[in-house]
């Protein structure tokens, strides 16, 4: 018989908990659902009333996988859903198909999401009520090899000082992969066009500077010892890691906001281990410093103009 689970009144079955996710270290069914059903907390809030995209790993991070936006019929009845036309250059839906995503308000959802082995969770940009309002312009630093996330620092405090000289406010979090990801808060009306065409204005403007070190166009053969600035993430039916999320990676690292000092300490001792983070670090980092990511939910500042 599965064990069940109370969240706020919920009644949850459970199944696999000893089933290994992460084979490198052990890393349990189990543990990942006590990640995040403690995150919780300071996840939802980025998370609620947003689109999600799930990404399951049925078998652990060394087995196949499947990116899931239409929300398990196999839902719970109290979970909410939102209807969103399917749309977007690589979709093959064919012209009226919608998407049910899910929508992760509450702590037992994360919890279900968790059972399911959906160890990655990556929302859209836009909240219900307004999906064609983005919340924020997201900057997705990418480095090519050799290049690494120290690189990546680099350039995220040359978009900061930017914004900085702007008066914008920014924050930053590891991607929990490879690289960066620059968050600019905006809670005013601005269209996606607006905001991706600013952020390409962003990616040209600092490859322009510094053309050894930045690159704003995804062609591979470019990208060599290079941090791709990745403005194109900026688009309605796009989806970025969450800020919280446990990353497929061989351990279970995880997309951790930063504080700039961090950032800037890791980029001066040339040590790309102080921009990784793993689940129990998340947790203790929580304890010690609540949400770092919370200006991003909190501070409203219009898009500027460039040039």
């Amino acid at each position: 018989m599965s064990p069940e689970v109370v969240v706020d009144d919920r009644t949850l079955s459970l199944s696999n908990l000893d089933k290994v996710m992460y084979p490198a270290t052990g890393f349990t069914k189990g543990q990942v659902i006590d990640y995040y059903a403690r995150i919780a907390p300071v996840m939802l809030p980025h998370l609620k009333g947003r689109p999600i995209t799930l990404k399951r790993y049925p078998n652990g991070v060394g087995g196949q996988f499947f990116y899931e936006k239409n929300c398990p019929s196999h839902r719970p009845d109290w979970m909410r859903t939102l209807t969103i036309p399917a749309k977007g250059w690589n979709s093959k839906a064919p012209k009226g198909t919608t998407i049910d995503y899910c929508l992760l308000d509450e702590p037992a959802a994360l919890v279900w999401t968790a059972q399911m082995a959906a160890l990655e969770l990556h929302p859209g940009l836009a909240a219900e009520g307004d999906l064609g309002r983005p919340s924020w312009v997201v900057f997705d630093l990418d480095p090519g090899p050799p290049a690494d996330v120290v690189d990546c620092a680099r350039v995220a405090l040359w978009i900061r000082d930017l914004f900085e000289q702007l008066g914008l406010e920014s924050v930053v979090k590891t991607s929990g992969s490879k690289g960066l990801q620059l968050y600019l808060p905006l809670h005013t009306e601005t269209t996606f066009q607006d905001t991706a065409a600013f952020a390409q204005a962003v990616a040209q403007l600092l490859e322009k500077r510094e053309p050894k070190k930045v690159v704003s166009v995804q062609t591979k053969e470019l990208r060599k010892n290079k941090v791709l600035v990745d403005w194109y993430q900026n688009a309605d039916f796009k989806t970025t890691v969450a800020v919280y999320s446990l990353r497929a990676r061989e351990r279970p690292t995880v997309s951790t906001p930063l504080t700039w000092g961090e950032v800037e300490a890791a980029l001066d001792a040339g040590d790309a281990s102080r921009l990784v983070f793993e689940a129990s670090d998340v947790l203790d980092r929580v304890e010690r410093h609540g949400d770092l990511f919370a200006p991003l939910l909190e501070v409203e500042q219009d898009l500027p103009r460039l040039g």
